[in-house]
């Protein structure tokens, strides 16, 4: 299709300083994600300059990116209708402004990293582990009261929360860079190398950990798993798989350590006996979390326009925490179909395209191990607006662009 942008060609000069500006600024994205404590976020600011600039140097329109468009409109047009009523309510009109801003992020890196993904891909991964190190310490630092009148700003709950404002989402926020990380262990070609990731995975790890979000914890299993099984079944050579299987025997084994040394800690070991119950007041009873569940979809049946953005809390004690439920109550029939259809369909699309030897493949498997485990935890909590998942919503889509274009090169050649 034609570009979006057709500038004049630059010089080898200027592209070449062209291409490392777009690169750093994904770089910016990746590492100012971690911090979403004061708004506007170092994301946001980021995300909006690289908008301005790629929209300025040209963005490609691919056909594969039509799916997503067409999903994520049609929820925020649900969302919208929804909340006409509703709209004399300023915490409404900056909930649907939130929905459609996000929608729109998830675009453009859909559109961005389906050119120069193999590096742009590296620089956003990049940027995101230094964040998440920057998050992590923060975090850890708090918990620990390393920070003198940081308890307040750095903790929740006497749980981690680092330099976001809810513990659940530092967790979640962190799988991603701790799959990075991992990966690097496992790929390193010197030892060196292998200890350095080995130590950022430990420090987000912990980080994790002392979030002490039961989610945050599945997720790091699962999807290191996930994660680690694809890499086995794409790798090039048998000395690499049986590196893979010896890595995760010592990541397990590292795993069970850095659990045992922490829980030698009262203070922790109260609180993780306590979160690591599933007989938690608030998710048990007509009215916990899961019998929210049941009693919000049996709602939604009779509504076809929704009750709105915000308003479940007002029928029920809590809000959903269940973004498929969610999805329902604030958007309607038309934003309770689209928002399943399109995680399905960015699930099935991605895993198609995950066996493709492409040079971008390692990225590529880390985003969607932690893409599958955040859609997968958006049944037990409120993903609509989280940042990074918009981010890895969309760069996925813009991998599966990239990966069927070059699949289509090599066919070619």
């Amino acid at each position: 299709m034609a570009p979006v942008a057709a500038p004049a060609p630059l010089a080898p000069a200027a592209a070449s300083g062209l291409a490392a500006l777009q690169r750093s600024l994904m770089w910016l994205i990746g590492a100012g994600g971690a911090i979403v404590f004061i708004e506007p976020s170092p994301y946001e600011i980021a995300t909006l300059m690289a908008i301005a600039l790629f929209a300025v140097t040209g963005l490609r329109m691919r056909p594969m990116v039509l799916p997503l468009i067409v999903l994520l409109a049609l929820i925020n047009i649900g969302y919208s209708i929804a909340a006409a009523h509703l709209l004399d309510d300023t915490k409404i009109i900056n909930w649907i402004l939130t929905s459609w801003y996000m929608a729109i992020t998830a675009v453009f890196f859909a559109m961005a990293f389906a050119d120069d993904t193999t590096a742009r891909l590296d620089f956003l991964c990049r940027g995101y582990v230094v964040g998440a190190v920057i998050a992590a310490l923060a975090g850890i630092a708090g918990y620990f009261h390393l920070v003198p009148g940081g308890d307040d700003l750095l903790t929740l709950y006497s749980r981690a929360r680092g330099t976001f404002k809810d513990p659940n989402v530092l967790g979640a926020f962190l799988i991603l860079p701790a799959l990075i990380a991992l990966q690097r262990v496992v790929v390193a070609d010197s030892l060196g190398r292998a200890l350095r990731g080995a130590l950022v995975l430990g420090i987000i790890a912990l980080a994790i950990l002392l979030s002490f979000s039961r989610a945050a914890w599945g997720q790091l299993v699962i999807t290191a798993a996930v994660m680690l099984t694809l890499m086995f079944l794409t790798s090039p050579s048998h000395a690499q798989r049986a590196r893979i299987v010896l890595i995760a025997a010592v990541a397990v084994a590292f795993a069970a350590l850095l659990v045992a040394v922490i829980l030698s800690l009262d203070s922790v070991a109260g609180l993780f006996k306590e979160r690591a119950s599933f007989d938690q007041s608030y998710d048990t009873g007509r009215f916990g979390r899961f019998g929210r569940h049941a009693l919000g979809f049996a709602m939604a049946l009779d509504l076809p326009l929704g009750i709105g953005p915000l308003q479940f809390s007002k029928y029920f004690p809590e809000d959903t925490h269940n973004s498929y439920l969610n999805a329902f109550m604030s958007g309607g029939w038309l934003a309770g179909i689209a928002y399943p259809a399109l995680v399905a369909t960015t699930v099935l699309f991605s895993l198609r395209n995950a066996l493709a030897r492409v040079p971008w493949q390692r990225g590529y498997l880390a985003l969607l191990a932690a893409f599958l485990g955040t859609v997968g935890e958006s049944f037990i909590i409120d993903t609509d607006h989280w940042r990074h998942y918009f981010l890895m919503l969309g760069v996925m889509w813009g991998l599966v662009a990239a990966t069927r274009e070059w699949q289509a090169r090599q066919g070619r050649q």
